[in-house]
Order: structure tokens, then C-alpha cells, then sequence
């Protein structure tokens, strides 16, 4: 019988020397797992990002919030029409520019954010279940690192 056969998901043990090839599969994995949680609310993964900038940034206008995340603009007004359907966010024209929309946090929108960090954190601790606290806390530091590095802000 062949190899490959025999056992079809195994990884091909020359993915495995590679460390952006596990750093991938990884992030793919808590991607998937973080997203169908998330979509189970009909929500997405950008809807999360929006809310966490504005609570941690102020409020921005729709395009800054758009750049800052890196989402097409289209995208974002899409997202912020939910999110201000929701509650969770006001929207308010700039009298100098009324194409100018401003996007800031609600007090329920802060509620709402508290509850999707603590869902990313059952996520997150079950991805990295397998780690004790001290290595989980050199593998943020290691990635935040490369982070850092990688996307300049």
C-alpha cells in the first residue's frame, strides 16, 4: 500500500520544518474557530476589529477606520451600517463635509466588545491548550515581535 495512502491527512513531514507553514495553519485554524463563533451572532471577524479600534483609538472616520484596518471602504460601510443598526456604534456627519462620516463607540457597543474579547478568549485558550502560561506568554511575545516588524503603523 502506498504511504500516502495509508494515512491522507498527515502532513508531509517538509511542512513541518517549516515555521511559516505552522504559523499558517495555526492562524488558519483560531481564524476559523474565532470566525464561526462570531458568525453564529451574523457577525464577522472585521465587525470585531471595528469595535476594538474605536475603544482603543477614539472614534475615527469611516475611511481612517477603513485604512487603519485595512478593509476596502465598501466593506467597512457595510460593516458600520450593522454596527449602528445594532447600537453599537454612532455615526455623525461633519458639518464641513457631509460625505464625512465619524464612527464612535456606544456604551453598549463597549458591552457588546467585552463579550467578543472574552468569546476570543476561550478561542484563543483552547488553540493554545496545549502550552503552559509561561511558553503561551513567550509565543505572544515572540509573534508580537514579528508582528511588529512586519506591519509598521
Amino acid at each position: 500500500m502506498i504511504a500516502s495512502m495509508a494515512t491522507p491527512d498527515r502532513t508531509p513531514p517538509s511542512l513541518l520544518d517549516l515555521t511559516t507553514y505552522l504559523l499558517s495553519r495555526t492562524g488558519k485554524d483560531a481564524r476559523t474557530r474565532l470566525a464561526d463563533r462570531l458568525a453564529a451572532d451574523g457577525l464577522r471577524l472585521y465587525h470585531h476589529a471595528a469595535l476594538a479600534a474605536l475603544a482603543d483609538l477614539g472614534p475615527h472616520t469611516q475611511r481612517e477606520l477603513a485604512t487603519r484596518l485595512r478593509l476596502d471602504p465598501s466593506d467597512l460601510a457595510k460593516a458600520a451600517d450593522l454596527l449602528a443598526a445594532r447600537g453599537w456604534i454612532d455615526r455623525t456627519r461633519d458639518p464641513a463635509d457631509r460625505r464625512r462620516l465619524t464612527l464612535t463607540l456606544t456604551a453598549a457597543g463597549r458591552t457588546r466588545l467585552a463579550a467578543l474579547h472574552a468569546e476570543a478568549r476561550t478561542v484563543q485558550d483552547a488553540v493554545l491548550a496545549p502550552l503552559d502560561p509561561a511558553e503561551r506568554a513567550t509565543l505572544h511575545a515572540l509573534l508580537l515581535r514579528l508582528h511588529t516588524a512586519a506591519a509598521p503603523e
